[in-house]
């Protein structure tokens, strides 16, 4: 999985290209989790790219956001697929994200 990073303003956008399996998942979530730090929790996940997830993967978002929430802060994702919404409605996990349609979207939630 690659993972494209992008700043807008003190907002840092990233966006991973590929399944989010077993394979890729502590990198993943390392990588959001230095985001993170970085950019004092202000970190959007364009999930555009991400065309399926397994429970690994589930468990890196749920264990990044759940580090987040520790410190007041949320994991905003945006522009998930259909299949990643359902998956996460399916676990019981979507009432853990803030959604957003597109990344400005999720990036104007910062202001």
């Amino acid at each position: 999985m690659q993972i494209h990073e992008q700043q807008q303003g003190a907002v840092t956008v990233l966006r991973p290209e590929g399944p989010l399996t077993a394979a890729d998942a502590d990198d993943f979530k390392n990588r959001l989790l230095q985001a993170q730090r970085d950019s004092l929790g202000r970190v959007v996940l364009d999930a555009s790219a991400i065309p399926l997830v397994d429970s690994a993967g589930l468990e890196a978002l749920v264990e990044v956001t759940e580090e987040m929430a520790q410190s007041g802060q949320a994991l905003k994702l945006c522009a998930a697929n259909e299949t990643l919404r359902q998956v996460l409605e399916l676990t019981g996990l979507a009432h853990m994200f803030e959604y957003f349609e597109d990344a400005n979207a999720a990036v104007r939630s910062f202001l």
